[in-house]
């Protein structure tokens, strides 16, 4: 084929697809580009929690988010209920301090820590589960 052939029928085509595309709707778009299945993790539900009819305890929030490195104290981390860990942090900042930094992300913590999901509440119910006693 000639190139000035083929320039010809490429150019038809974008044309035609072009007009197809001009002639669709909002809606007929919105349906061509959707998403064809959807992903399910397992363990990741949406029907627990704040979705399921009210905020999770602090002791959730601490068992399924916090619990991998705050038992062991990872990198710094404060460890449940130890007061040696916890009240230096605790002076100095105070406790809306440290739900910031907890909110917010501090030193190797993500933002949220691995609770994504979790409501300024939540984050301080699982501050105030993990410092209770000391």
């Amino acid at each position: 084929m000639k190139l000035k052939t083929w320039f010809t029928v490429a150019a038809t085509a974008v044309t035609v697809f072009a007009v197809q595309a001009q002639e669709m709707s909002t809606d007929d778009i919105a349906d061509r580009i959707k998403p064809i299945g959807q992903v399910h993790v397992a363990g990741a539900t949406a029907d627990t929690g704040a979705a399921a009819g009210g905020a999770r305890s602090g002791a959730d929030i601490y068992n399924s988010a916090c619990v991998a490195c705050h038992s062991a104290g990872v990198l710094g981390a404060p460890k449940l209920n130890a007061a040696a860990d916890w009240q230096p942090r605790l002076d100095e900042k105070g406790f809306d301090g440290v739900w910031q930094n907890a909110i917010n992300g501090i030193n190797a913590m993500p933002p949220r820590g691995t609770c994504g999901d979790c409501s300024d509440d939540e984050i301080k119910a699982a501050i105030e589960y993990m410092i209770e006693g000391i």
